[in-house]
């Protein structure tokens, strides 16, 4: 929780201050100048300051051009009585970020003070991304431990997620189905330093009534049934963090309440003409194209940019090939230990397939392939045969979609003076499907739309013509 310090001789200026901040903000007071100096030189320093300048011993504008010196990365928000244009220009050359008159309408006090913390905020954050990038190694490695991975770009998020996560800024995630967002929405979290839980609800599926409730709750009485109030996740989140899922399928009228609780950091309550005030992080995900739904209407745009403040697109499985072997050594070891079977080997062939393969459904899918192949898998059976063989039919699935053996119109051999014959076609094709798969021949059989055995003994015979 943020620390503001009021600076007032007034003790009901300090009263006053302090009840209007307190349900969202540490709160220190000091009476006069020299007091505040102490408090702004101590261990705990605040993290903004609302500074009168009429007071004895040291005036506010000696304590301002004292902060600017030795803390210019606190901001101070100057509040007198003084109205006075040329003091007002002072005071913001001094280093006031915002100069405000007596008497203040508390709502616009309580806007100006969190615009400047979120504003603060930012800059620290450029600080620290500026030092992440420089130096280049993590802080909390332990953090993302959970997160296999030997990518760079990968890395590179984890360094920005250190950056951004102690911030109250929310933070949207992207990336196909299956990447891993839930688990980089807990890293967020557990490297924010948040002493509250991390609160977790898919959005698909829930209507704009369903959605209020389960997020905000409700009063007794607010609707049939509602026979005692219910504290929504928001509440559950208070100083943690509150995960949206699937934020793109959200109702029409519920991004309304969202994009108010993200900017004003109140809700209502179901039944209630009161609002509450929220300290949760919103952490979203999506493996929709928010700004295109943006644009075509279906999802706000407001929303969208103020959700788009901090991004993290997590790459999809086949733009970091390089984490596939060491992914499928980690989850062959957890299906066989939860099967209670030996950690079978994965030969030359099928590695080379699943290097190749796409993984439409990414992580998720390696997983859930290699737990279904060791689970049929029995002492008569080809090792990973029902893996193999739906690698091999999407693969070749997907691969004759974008590559044809033969054009569509005409005949191959019509312009050719002699024509090869049946033997030498055969060959030619084996060499040209052997080349388009990498040399891999079950894609090569299946390819050619022959057994493997099929295409071993062509290969076997090959061998045993050049010994002659």
């Amino acid at each position: 929780m943020s620390i503001i310090l009021v600076v007032d001789d007034s003790p009901d200026n300090l009263t006053l201050m302090s009840g209007l901040l307190s349900d969202d903000y540490t709160v220190k007071v000091a009476n006069d100048g020299e007091k505040a100096l102490r408090i702004i030189a101590g261990s705990t320093p605040p993290d903004l300051i609302l500074l009168d300048l009429m007071m004895p011993k040291i005036s506010g504008e000696e304590v301002l051009a004292q902060v600017s010196k030795k803390r210019p990365d606190i901001p101070v928000i100057v509040i007198t009585a003084i109205d006075d244009t040329e003091t007002a220009v002072r005071c913001i050359k001094a280093g006031a970020c915002d100069y405000l008159i007596k008497p203040i309408d508390h709502s616009r006090l309580l806007t100006i003070v969190r615009k400047a913390l979120e504003f603060d905020e930012m800059r620290q954050e450029n600080v620290r991304l500026s030092e992440a990038v420089i130096e280049g190694a993590l802080k909390n490695p332990e953090i993302f431990a959970g997160i296999i991975t030997n990518d760079s770009k990968m890395n590179s998020l984890f360094r920005y997620i250190e950056s951004v996560a102690i911030t109250s800024q929310p933070v949207l995630i992207s990336g196909e189905t299956g990447v891993g967002k839930e688990l980089f929405a807990q890293a967020v979290h557990d490297c924010s330093g948040r002493t509250g839980p991390i609160i977790s609800v898919n959005i698909a599926g829930l209507d704009d009534a369903a959605f209020t409730d389960t997020l905000f709750g409700h009063k007794r009485g607010a609707f049939t049934g509602a026979d005692r109030d219910r504290p929504g996740l928001i509440e559950r989140a208070e100083k943690g963090t509150l995960f949206l899922d699937e934020i793109g399928d959200l109702d029409s009228h519920s991004q309304v309440k969202l994009l108010r609780l993200l900017q004003e950091h109140e809700y209502y309550p179901l039944g209630s003409d009161q609002p509450r005030r929220s300290t949760a992080r919103i952490v979203a995900a999506t493996n929709l194209d928010l700004e295109t739904a943006s644009k075509s209407g279906s999802f706000r745009a407001d929303l969208y940019y103020r959700l788009y403040l901090h991004h993290i697109s997590i790459p999809p499985l086949r733009e970091r090939r390089n984490d596939i072997p060491i992914l499928t050594r980690v989850f062959l070891r957890k299906a066989a230990e939860e099967l209670k079977m030996d950690t079978p080997v994965i030969g030359a062939e099928l590695e080379k397939l699943i290097l190749r393969y796409p993984f439409p459904g990414n992580i998720r899918e390696l997983s859930s392939l290699l737990y279904d192949a060791l689970s049929r898998q029995s002492s008569d059976s080809e090792p990973f045969a029902s893996m193999q063989e739906t690698i091999s039919k999407s693969y070749i699935s997907e691969l004759s979609s974008v590559t044809k053996v033969y054009p569509k119109t005409g005949n191959i051999f019509s312009g050719l003076d002699t024509l090869p014959t049946l033997e030498e076609a055969g060959e030619l094709l084996i060499d040209e499907a052997m080349k388009r798969t990498d040399n891999n021949k079950t894609l090569a059989a299946d390819m050619l739309s022959v057994t493997r055995q099929t295409l071993l003994r062509r290969f076997k015979k090959r061998t045993a013509d050049i010994n002659e």
